[in-house]
């Protein structure tokens, strides 16, 4: 098993190297940004999905309200470069959340990112899956699809074990796609704007022309769930605030460059698409399945090798933008399993120098949510984006009070700055909230208090645990004056006879053997054995008149250990340990059972004498 884990994770790495797996600006806006930066392939489709409701007419206003996202992403990333200075050791929705507006905002907001986090490697590799089948199906091998859960599951498998490797090397890993894919729009957007402006915008030819919808009367209500959708822009800002420790030296200066570096790419590349959406008439199209960014591709390069390679990297970026969630789920984990939130495994590090366990529970969750939705990333986009923004408002909201508390230089304008911000996303939250709310939207504002009352229950049981190891008050152990031994044997063979040695060692006038006599004919040649191989232990058989074989040793010891209050019962486990691990599922689990039994006896210790076979 370990040169399975060494060939697919490596070898473990030094805590004193820890320092070297630290990224650079070029590397950590690939493993930080591939979520935001992918949602331009579908954040100007969600925009137009929504206007196309109020027919051709309406398609004309997503252009500005792509400008007014992009002046919401542009207030957003200002604060979060506000609190990477704030919080150069990471700063996420649930830290500043907690330390400036309390425990339970806090937890929400924690609650919040880790079901988004979730849903983002569902959603974006399930959207991944899907540009690659539908290629598959341009290159008349429509079977792939049928397989869309397995490739979907097999990616996930992929980038989990990229993660378990190290930041390093799983940024060495998604940066080449990541540059890629921005490279590729960025080409689209610049040439296919200088063309139109140059020569005219050519429309768009549909193979099957949609409806368009008059369902409903273009107003505000439209706008702003057109601009809500469009909001899926925005997921992913927050990562690099989460994952600041993860920046070389000087960390917070290199992430706030990273966030202005980032933030500054997606607003071009989002607002070309849309410009280009607009310009050259291209809209969702329910019946051929083609997606806006194809359209446009198509539209200005053909269907030649560079749409070929646009639509490649698309898809690639779209599975890769889970990485995102996987530098920053673990992380939050970890700040949650340190404030005893979350099992302390979480706050752990693996071989690796990563959160593996964290890592781990990501891909386990998220595989699972693709398994129940069957990789249909359109069936989980209603609740995708809540959780975002329950998080945005929250540590908005919190920085807003620590400038009124701390008061540091320019804390008005950062107060302004992060007031706006929370008043927008919080307005986006609401309608989000209820236009999706019939759709789906209400299983995750269901989940997240569950999630809070999980977090707390685990809080007050580490809590009591500390109160109830803690010496203030304690007496100093009184000394013993007497051990029992009771040594629990299924037969006499050379796995027994070492643990009877070691429990006549610790108790030498005070040991015994039982046996639980489930076969008359067995029990009757184990005591003529004995007599020659006891090693002059007395044997004990109880009898099992019901074949079970834990309540009469149960009953036995309980009746052991009521005989003296001022001694220690051991019982002893012979267990012989097979060559190869796989070799464990040929034999029973007698003596994990009866461990499990005796486990909750305060008064009793239980302690295994292995045998070791040899191969």
């Amino acid at each position: 098993m370990g040169q399975i884990k060494r060939f697919l994770v490596g070898k473990p790495i030094a805590t004193e190297h820890q320092h070297h797996e630290r990224l650079s600006r070029i590397t950590a806006l690939a493993v930080f940004s591939s979520d935001a930066l992918s949602s331009v392939a579908y954040a100007t489709e969600a925009i137009l999905t929504i206007l196309i409701l109020g027919g051709a007419a309406a398609l004309g206003l997503a252009l500005p309200i792509a400008g007014g996202i992009a002046v919401l992403l542009v207030v957003v990333a200002f604060s979060y470069r506000q609190t990477i200075r704030a919080y150069p050791k990471g700063g996420g929705g649930y830290i500043v959340a907690h330390e400036n507006l309390g425990k339970l905002p806090g937890l929400i907001a924690a609650g919040a990112l880790l079901t988004d986090y979730v849903l983002t490697v569902a959603v974006s590799i399930s959207a991944g899956v899907a540009a690659i089948t539908s290629l598959a199906n341009t290159w008349g091998a429509p079977w792939v699809k049928d397989y869309a859960v397995e490739i979907a599951l097999f990616c996930i498998f992929l980038v989990t074990l990229a993660n378990l490797r190290g930041v390093k090397e799983s940024g060495a890993i998604f940066a080449v796609p990541t540059y890629a894919f921005v490279a590729s729009i960025l080409v689209l957007v610049v040439y296919g704007i200088g063309m139109d402006l140059l020569f005219g915008a050519k429309p768009v030819e549909q193979h099957i022309t949609p409806e368009l919808l008059h369902g409903e009367t273009i107003g505000l209500w439209l706008i702003l769930r057109a601009f809500a959708a469009g909001c899926t822009a925005l997921t992913g800002i927050e990562a690099i605030s989460d994952g600041v420790p993860a920046f070389r030296s000087p960390e917070a200066k290199n992430a706030s460059s990273t966030l202005t570096w980032m933030v500054a790419i997606l607003v071009t590349m989002f607002l070309g698409i849309t410009w280009l959406a607009n310009a050259h008439g291209a809209i969702p199209n329910e019946i051929t399945h083609e997606t806006v960014v194809s359209q446009i591709a198509r539209t200005i390069f053909g269907n030649g090798p560079i749409y070929f390679v646009i639509q490649v990297a698309t898809a690639i970026i779209l599975v890769l933008a889970a990485n995102t969630a996987y530098a920053d789920f673990p992380r939050l984990a970890s700040f949650l399993s340190r404030d005893r939130f979350l099992p302390r495994q979480f706050s752990s590090r693996g071989d690796r120098l990563v959160f593996s366990n964290g890592i781990l529970a990501l891909g386990f969750f998220s595989a699972l949510l693709v398994v129940i939705f069957q990789a249909n990333e359109i069936a989980m986009l209603p609740l995708y984006a809540i959780g975002v923004f329950i998080s945005f408002t929250l540590s908005q909201a919190g920085m807003v009070r620590r400038h009124f508390r701390i008061k540091e230089e320019g804390w008005k304008r950062g107060a302004v700055i992060n007031g706006i911000g929370a008043t927008l996303t919080a307005i986006v939250l609401v309608v989000l909230a209820v236009t999706k709310f019939t759709h789906g939207a209400w299983a995750v504002m269901v989940l997240i208090p569950i999630l809070v009352v999980i977090f707390n229950s685990i809080h007050r049981h580490y809590n009591s645990v500390a109160r109830q190891l803690s010496l203030e008050g304690a007496d100093l152990p009184i000394a013993l004056r007497r051990h029992t031994a009771v040594v629990l044997v299924s037969g006499i063979h050379r796995g027994v006879l070492p643990a009877l040695q070691y429990g006549s060692s610790l108790a030498p006038d005070n040991v015994t053997a039982v046996y639980v006599n489930l076969d008359p004919d067995q029990t009757a040649k184990l005591q003529q054995r004995w007599r020659d191989w006891g090693c002059n232990v007395p044997l004990v058989v109880l009898e099992s008149p019901y074949r079970s074989l834990i309540t009469p040793l149960f009953n036995y010891i309980q009746e052991m250990d009521a005989r003296y209050d001022d001694d220690v019962l051991t019982v002893v486990l012979p267990e012989f340990v097979p060559a190869h691990w796989w070799e464990h599922m040929l034999h029973n689990q007698t003596g994990f059972l009866i461990k499990t039994a005796l486990m909750f006896n305060k008064n009793v210790v239980v302690t295994s004498v292995p045998y070791h076979l040899e191969r």
